[in-house]
């Protein structure tokens, strides 16, 4: 089998950002146009009145000071509370597309060969623009690259779950380089009415080029990828056009107090919490010894970034002790959760520091539930 290796990583980062100081007084301003409206139910206690949020809320939950969006005005405006976007022609390119093409430039301009080289095209993501055609194809023909593109979709851990595609395509000999790309408009899923969770997500695009490594110059031998899911409600996202259709139909729909159905972001946080940790710790424990290494010894994590209080459970519980800052990478006070292509940026900004040899952990989690380690050592 032909051996992949990671050899170049790109990332788009959009102009616009939202600090919590900016996202809580849009919310609060909502919660108090909310309860004014409302005042005679909630006098009634036929609905309950909406608290106020708070950055010191935020941060403890999350570790989440900013994130980036497309669109700024659209969020913390008081009477509208989600992003505009405005749909294009499809003659235009999509955004989704374009974020992803933003990203695979910056990849392909630091692996620094031609396009011609790349065999085929993964968009792995947690929420795709359109059903088909593929996102994929699309950013396949606006770089101009032969052979094929599809995308996939596994939540959060769509990176992971692609790093392991792509390097199966190596290892069988069908292609000899991947673009992987992982464009997240996750605010466009968010439901910023919810206080519990209106502050999690960001938008980013990443992008990651697996190349076979007999021709690679340098980047990190990818040792070994496993994947692993298992089924829960915990975290859910019920848009698609079956569910849409029911509002057009009349059909019962669950409606939240504030008027928004359910078809957005939602999950039972603690119930994520004590799932997915010792899940995922014990996962790369398991695969890190199987592959002959001491988790101890791992020089960095890249984990996806959920939250700061999952990052640190996990990697207390991988390195048996208390991590340092460099050891266990923390991106999402400035991006925030950034869903699939969380982890890729923190392997992005933070790959500096390693010898040849030395190894780290690239790792995702989120809803399926679903997790994929991707184990990898830097060469010489």
């Amino acid at each position: 089998m032909t051996q992949a290796v990671i050899a170049a990583t790109g990332l788009f980062t959009p102009e616009q950002s939202i600090s919590n100081a900016e996202l809580v007084a849009a919310y609060n301003a909502f919660a108090d146009r909310f309860n004014a409206d409302h005042a005679g139910e909630i006098e009634a206690g036929s609905v309950e009145p909406l608290t106020h949020s708070s950055v010191e809320f935020i941060e403890k939950a999350s570790g989440i000071r900013s994130r980036y969006v497309l669109d700024k005005a659209g969020v913390l405006d008081p009477e509208r509370m989600r992003p505009r976007l405005p749909e294009r022609g499809n003659d235009e390119i999509s955004v989704l597309a374009e974020m992803a093409v933003k990203a695979a430039r910056d990849a392909l301009a630091r692996w620094g060969k031609p396009v011609s080289e790349i065999g085929a095209v993964i968009c792995a993501a947690s929420n795709m623009q359109r059903p088909y055609p593929a996102m994929a194809i699309e950013v396949q023909q606006a770089l101009g690259i032969e052979g094929f593109a599809f995308d996939m979709n596994v939540a959060c851990s769509s990176a992971t779950f692609g790093l392991k595609t792509a390097a199966d395509f190596i290892a069988s000999g069908s292609v000899r380089a991947v673009l992987m790309v992982n464009p997240e408009i996750c605010s466009a899923h968010l439901n910023f009415k919810d206080r519990d969770s209106h502050f999690i997500f960001g938008d980013v695009a990443t992008a990651v080029i697996v190349e076979a490594a007999d021709q690679a110059v340098d980047g990190w031998e990818i040792l070994g990828t496993r994947l692993k899911t298992v089924f829960s409600n915990n975290i859910r996202n019920n848009f698609g056009f079956l569910n849409s259709a029911a509002v057009e139909t009349g059909a019962s729909e669950p409606v939240a107090a504030d008027g928004i159905t359910d078809k957005l972001f939602v999950q039972q946080g603690r119930k994520v919490f004590k799932d997915v940790v010792p899940m995922v710790a014990e996962m790369i424990v398991d695969h890190a010894r199987d592959l002959g290494l001491d988790p101890a010894e791992l020089k960095r994590l890249w984990l996806h970034q959920a939250n700061i209080n999952m990052n640190e459970l996990i990697g207390r519980k991988v390195l048996g002790r208390e991590p340092t800052a460099e050891e266990n990478v923390i991106i999402l006070d400035d991006y925030a959760n950034t869903s699939s292509a969380g982890s890729i940026i923190a392997f992005h900004l933070h790959q500096d520091g390693f010898a040849p040899g030395e190894a780290g952990l690239i790792c995702s989690f989120g809803a399926g539930y679903s997790a994929g380690t991707v184990f990898v050592r830097k060469r010489a």
